[in-house]
């Protein structure tokens, strides 16, 4: 193998995405709280026993306050 081969060998290596295998749970993001910076994914919120309210959003559990939900963006995490 010639050089020039090794080089497009590399550059296309690092090009190339792991396999996506988060969220093969069912999970479609988090939910974080922007005053905590506490961040707790969608299919934890039940087993967390958090409170929600009347539309299903949990309040953080360090402050109370309503938290936000991000979605993923494809990237295989929901950070």
């Amino acid at each position: 193998m010639g050089f020039i081969e090794t080089i497009a060998d590399t550059l296309k290596a690092s090009t190339q995405r792991a396999p996506e295998t988060a969220g093969d749970d069912g999970s479609t993001g988090a939910y974080w709280c922007d005053g905590c910076s506490e961040r707790i994914r969608d299919v934890a919120v039940d087993d967390r026993g958090l409170d929600v309210d009347d539309e299903g959003t949990p309040r953080c559990p360090s402050c109370g306050e309503p938290m936000r939900f991000e979605r993923t963006a494809g990237s295989g995490c929901a950070c």
